[in-house]
């Protein structure tokens, strides 16, 4: 997914300047961003209020939206560099194509993975025929300085492993692991991600890594999180230092389960790119727009590819993660 907005501003984040030692609960205020011809995104990383979860720099979820009698999602090639994309549905499909000639389309409870590396071009959309429910989220990891200039790849995993809990409690592996249950999905740093379903009337504990900290991103439902209810659509932080995670459920719920070692790294993030400073950024903006060399193409997509937004007048400065 891309960032759609014609004005993105330069985010400096990682360091742990602003990790607790200990757990918190903040709830994290979503910004509504457009994306496309009929499809609006919530972007809940990064916030005012905080820009990592350990490796995981950039969230944004989306529906459930009707689109029966809409395009739905439609997001034209666009350039990244630095990261790891992590597609995620409830509802719907999305067909994903990128400059490695991959063309896949992506179902509920499939993950689509893409390591851009030191530089790849997709495109996303929802297909011609689609289901009439899109819900889903997007999300972006951050790559460490040993493994941001690797090679681009692309992993599609149909099948994910999953935590059985008991008390009505099943969690998804999407990335990492979790109660012992890892994940097939490369990754670069130590994180999970996570799709928790509770079942109504659930009381259960999840085992979670003290020295993660941890964000929750309620999809469905009114899940209770270590005594808090985040709505549908809304991001809560939990920090570090918890060796267990109380939850309830009094109706069917799910959340996304974001967590990692805070990233030590300090990064930039500008459009849709995450690197180590201006220079670098500038390039990969000027390699974008001249053509193919660096990206390659996107076959496939009825449709121009999207045009670099100007860069800001002042040179963007990677910083420690700041509130």
């Amino acid at each position: 997914m891309s960032n759609l907005d014609l004005r993105p501003v330069p985010t400096p984040c990682g360091g742990r300047g602003d990790v607790p030692g200990g757990p918190v609960r903040e709830l994290l205020p979503a910004k509504r961003m457009p994306l496309g011809e009929s499809t609006v995104v919530r972007r809940l990383l990064p916030s005012m209020g905080r820009r990592m979860v350990g490796a995981w720099c950039f969230v944004d979820h989306y529906g459930p939206d009707d689109i029966a009698d809409e395009p739905g999602m439609q997001v034209p090639p666009h350039p990244h560099i630095g990261l790891q994309t992590v597609s995620w549905l409830h509802d719907g499909e999305i067909l994903h194509r990128d400059s490695l000639g991959s063309a896949q389309t992506l179902r509920p409870g499939q993950l689509g993975l893409m390591t851009s590396g030191r530089g790849i071009a997709h495109s996303e959309e929802s297909p011609r025929e689609h289901a009439p429910l899109l819900h889903g989220a997007q999300l972006w990891v951050a790559l460490p300085e040993a493994h941001r200039h690797t090679a681009p790849a692309w992993e599609h995993h149909a099948e994910l492993p999953r935590v059985t809990g008991g008390n009505g409690l099943t969690a998804t592996v999407l990335m990492g692991e979790l109660a012992g249950v890892a994940s097939p999905a490369t990754a670069y740093t130590p994180l999970v991600g996570a799709d928790v379903a509770l079942a109504a009337g659930t009381s259960a504990r999840l085992p979670v890594d003290p020295d993660f900290e941890y964000a929750v991103l309620t999809m469905s439902g009114e899940a209770e999180v270590d005594g808090v209810r985040p709505a549908p659509g809304s991001m809560l932080y939990l920090g570090c230092g918890r060796t267990e995670l109380p939850l309830r459920a009094t109706v069917d719920s799910a959340f996304m389960l974001l967590g990692g070692e805070p990233f030590e790294e300090r990064i930039v993030m500008w459009w849709n790119f995450v690197g180590r400073g201006h220079d670098e950024i500038v390039r990969a903006r000027e390699e974008w727009m001249a053509g193919p060399a660096r990206f390659g193409e996107v076959h496939g997509y009825e449709g121009a590819r999207l045009a670099a937004p100007a860069l800001p007048p002042v040179p963007l400065k990677p910083r420690g993660r700041v509130r």
